[in-house]
This record gives C-alpha cells, structure tokens and sequence, in this order.
C-alpha cells in the first residue's frame, strides 16, 4: 500500500525518473539496499519500485510506527521496525530473514540515519553499519544496490527548511532520479560484505546523481 500511494503521490512533488543497469534484477527474496539522504527518499525509492513492479517491506527506524496514520499503514503492510540499541534490534534481523525466505523484496538503509548536512546538495553514501552484511550473513540474499538523488531538493536541513520544502516542492517539482545497480552476492567477513555493499550503493547513487547533472557524482 505505501508503495501505490507514494507513486500517486510523489508526481505532485516533483519530476521522478527511473533507469537500471543492464543485467538488473529484482528477484524475490532479493535485499534492496537504498543510500538515505532525506526524509523524502523512502518515497522516492517505493515509488520507483512500484514502477518496475516491487512493493517491498521497510526495515526502518522504531520510531516512525509512533507517527499517527503512518504507523498503522507500516503495521499492516507488514513492515519492520528496528529498535537501536535494543536487544529487540536483533529479532528485527530475524523478522527480515523470514520476510526473505517467503519471496518478499526487502529495503534496507544500511547507513542506520540521515546526514548531518543543511545544505540540499548531493553527497555520496556515508558509512553502513554491520546490519545488511549480517543479515546477508543470516539469510544469504542477493542484494541489490539502488541509489537516488534529488530527495534533498525536496526535503533537507532542520524542522523549517523542512517544512518549506514540502510546501513549495509541489511548486518547484524538482527533478529525482532512482538508479538500480545489478544483483550482487556478497562474500568474506562482515567488514568485507559492508565495504562492498557501500561501493556498490555508492556506484548507484552516482549514476543516479550523473542524470540530475549534480556536480558531486563527478567527485571521486
């Protein structure tokens, strides 16, 4: 369902396109690996997906089922929270493992957060925390790295830049651009699977950054 209303929704806020590389797959049981740069990119990602035919579970943030309406859509479309810090970030692992192994497409933000940033430029992924390398580890899926850009035009910086944005976006409708990398399997110890999941991410994120004309996919 939150993948449908992001695809109505988001024309409204801007320009979204979508290309993949040759060889792109997204299978079932196949984790998707996003770069997260704004509050907006999660609706950005689904609706591409949506468009190549993926309606994926959400590992995200424990604190976003506490948001009225949007925490009921997350119960019933059978998304997971992770609890940082928590002994319950571990059954969060267990949940995707499941979702996995029933042919469900996961979305994984393995950076855990969102930039410091204020500005509304791009950048490229930060560092990922251990938790996508574990699950690959758990589950042994193939992943599939997605990179986006353009969300920070619509979103970005603190509470009132925030609120601008999306109130001017649907004025403004900025250009976004979804790029999906091929399938890869992940091998060696955790910091091995992490450093290649990043790079990879990081190819896709570039690649998308390349189609808006942003100067930072230039950037080595």
């Amino acid at each position: 369902m939150l993948s449908r209303i992001a695809d109505l929704l988001l024309p409204a806020f801007g320009r979204l396109s979508v290309t993949t590389d040759p060889g792109a797959e997204l299978a079932p049981g196949s984790i998707i690996a996003a770069n997260h740069t704004s509050l907006a990119d999660p609706a950005v990602v689904l609706a591409a997906l949506h468009r190549l035919g993926v309606e994926p579970v959400i590992m995200a943030t424990a604190g976003l089922w506490r948001v009225p309406v949007l925490g009921r859509a997350l119960v019933r479309g059978g998304h997971i929270p992770v609890h940082r810090g928590d002994r319950r970030a571990a059954a969060a692992l267990d949940l995707a493992a499941e979702a996995l192994e029933q042919g469900r497409h996961l979305l994984i933000y393995a950076e855990g957060g969102l930039p410091r940033r204020k500005d509304a430029a791009e950048a490229a992924p930060g560092s990922f925390r251990s938790g996508l390398a574990r699950l690959v580890e758990h589950a042994g899926a193939p992943v599939v790295p997605v990179g986006q850009a353009g969300a920070r035009r619509i979103t970005s910086g603190g509470v009132v830049k925030q609120l601008a944005g999306l109130a001017t976006a649907p004025v403004r409708r900025p250009n976004l651009h979804v790029h999906v990398g091929a399938p890869m399997v992940l091998t060696g110890d955790l910091a091995a699977c992490t450093a290649q999941a990043r790079t990879a991410v990081t190819t896709a994120w570039r690649a998308a950054a390349a189609r808006l004309g942003e100067p930072a996919a230039l950037a080595a």
